[in-house]
């Protein structure tokens, strides 16, 4: 099979599309015929060598897929083979096959293409572990998400608004970003150049929010924590501006802080597949039906991986980049039951 491979660490130029065997589902694990494949910025930061693949995962990048079950491994019910679906993968999806647990598995969304369906997994299983099972996001809440138009932040703001009755302030860097922020649920959206935070406060008379989703860390997380209300959550999955920051810790004690974190790729399927069901039973239905949405930046063949990646790095980004893995495919529209 065509795989991408990353040579050595570093920028896009490292990418480079190779021949490798195609893999072999273990017990409970099915084989997906990739049709397409998710960018996302953990993929940039396992070629920059700062995020390598747990043990056991292919070294092959890419964390979510779409396409069709080509076969079923042990344990698994062949009736799987010839379904539509997309998935959260440890590794691997930057290929024409990859192995992954069937638990992980869920349908494409009614109405969605490949392309779409590959946009989806990592970001809304992220945003779904951090916001409802993490920082235990109630209706009524106020939600600060950093970084608005990033796949998560753009999964995050529909969850918290459509299914958590959440009132969402977003931040982005650009006027275009942040009024695709409005236009995707958030009530306000900030540069986060700016100061946000004192914005915020003006809107919220002086309160603050109650939960806050950040990606960037290091020294905006003191800032952060300033501007949670009493029993405020601070999320964190990423630290791109550093993996250190002061804080007053006396500030968690005195108004029931949570500073928390988390990583999705290292836990179990067992994990993963509680959250692909509660997404297929309680978002799924509103992206089929159009009340929620998946936004698609650009979609570029899998040759073209070195340019994918270069969009991420520049963050030019609004939504999710995709890579199409079968041109022949990438477009359609499953029919939901099974595809040859």
């Amino acid at each position: 099979m065509q795989a991408v491979e990353i040579e050595r660490p570093g920028g896009p130029e490292v990418l480079r599309l190779v021949e490798r065997p195609c893999p072999v589902p273990g017990a409970g694990e099915v084989l997906i015929r990739v049709v397409a494949a998710g960018v996302n910025r953990p993929d940039v930061q396992q070629r920059r060598g700062l995020y390598p693949p747990p043990a056991g995962a292919s070294d092959i990048p890419g964390l979510d897929v779409a396409g069709i079950v080509q076969e079923a491994g042990p344990g698994v019910d062949a009736a799987m083979v010839g379904m539509p679906v997309c998935a959260l993968v440890n590794g691997g999806g930057y290929a024409q096959y990859c192995v992954v647990p069937a638990v992980q598995c869920m349908p494409v969304p009614g109405g969605l293409s490949f392309i779409e369906a590959a946009s989806l997994p990592e970001v809304f299983m992220t945003a779904w572990n951090n916001l409802v099972w993490l920082a235990r996001l109630q209706h009524g809440e106020t939600l600060l998400v950093h970084g608005g138009t990033s796949g998560v932040g753009l999964a995050g703001i529909q969850i918290a608004s459509q299914l958590c009755g959440v009132k969402v302030f977003a931040t982005a860097g650009t006027e275009e970003k942040r009024t695709v922020c409005l236009a995707t649920g958030a009530t306000a959206a900030f540069d986060y150049k700016g100061a946000w935070d004192d914005d915020i406060r003006q809107l919220t008379v002086g309160q603050g929010v109650d939960v806050i989703l950040d990606g960037q860390a290091g020294p905006a997380t003191q800032r952060q924590l300033d501007l949670l209300d009493f029993d405020g959550r601070l999320v964190l999955i990423a630290s791109h501006q550093g993996a250190l920051g002061e804080i007053d810790l006396r500030q968690i004690v005195r108004r029931r802080l949570t500073l928390t974190g988390s990583t999705l790729r290292p836990r179990p399927p067992a994990y993963k597949g509680r959250l692909a069901r509660e997404l297929v039973d309680r978002a799924w239905p509103l992206l089929a039906d159009g009340r929620m949405t998946t936004r698609i930046h650009q979609a570029l063949p899998l040759a073209e991986v070195r340019q994918a990646h270069g969009i991420l790095d520049e963050n030019r980004q609004i939504g999710k980049v995709v890579l199409i893995v079968d041109p022949a495919l990438g477009a359609v529209v499953p029919s939901g039951t099974t595809i040859a």
